[in-house]
């Protein structure tokens, strides 16, 4: 009994807080201008039922849930900055050489938590390519700010399963989520500023309280 127990507390207590991964361009990144005109992509969150046997289902309901919270607090958020924000929905900026730059930077920003590129000599150096001037001549803006969130959320019978196997002391995943941001320089195609917040227990984005705290801790270092 007392190992299932020491098992769920490490559970929890992995999970307590929000946790973030700030990368800046360079050291002492400046901040846009004052009056700068950035452009808000709507989040695209897509979050899933992590079922017993360890199978992703994915939970549209959910998904637009965050969505729709993490939209309303980046809003609120970004209001009390010094800059223009305007918030476009991604779908209709879809077609063309718009929507390969949104395609493409959803893969950058994906792979760099991960990507180690040896030329780069460990400098955080990313770039979406000259192709980023097209969405600012679209939508007459400076810079654009990024934020996809992905997720899983554990089942009942997939915290049953986590107990029992508790007991013959093997760890069962309960799901994770996270929400990842990235500030875009639409005139150089540089992801100048990039942050992923990997969500504690309190921060469901499906609620906007849990909302609240992640876009919060997301945002906190943010050059804006």
């Amino acid at each position: 009994m007392k190992r299932i127990v020491a098992a769920v507390a490490a559970c929890w207590l992995l999970a307590a807080c929000t946790t973030t991964s700030t990368q800046l361009a360079f050291k002492d990144a400046p901040k846009p201008p004052a009056g700068a005109r950035i452009i808000l992509l709507q989040p695209e969150v897509h979050l899933a039922v992590l079922t017993a046997s360890g199978l992703q289902e994915a939970r549209a309901d959910w998904s637009q849930q965050g969505e729709d919270n993490l939209a309303a607090e980046m809003s609120a958020s970004l209001k009390a900055r010094a800059h223009q924000f305007r918030m476009i929905d991604p779908e209709g900026a879809m077609e063309g050489r718009t929507g390969q730059l949104l395609r493409l930077n959803e893969a950058v920003t994906r792979s760099i938590p991960y990507g180690y590129i040896p030329t780069k000599k460990g400098a955080f150096d990313w770039t979406l390519g000259e192709g980023a001037q097209a969405l600012g001549s679209a939508y007459e803006a400076d810079y654009a700010l990024f934020v996809t969130a992905r997720g899983t959320y554990a089942s009942g019978g997939r915290v049953v399963a986590m107990i029992g196997f508790a007991a013959l002391g093997v760890s069962v995943p309960l799901g994770n989520q996270y929400a990842m941001a990235s500030l875009v320089d639409l005139k150089t195609g540089r992801i100048v500023w990039y942050n992923s917040a990997l969500a504690g227990p309190n921060a469901d984005m499906r609620q906007p309280d849990g909302a609240k705290l992640l876009v919060t801790a997301m945002l906190k270092d943010a050059p804006l």
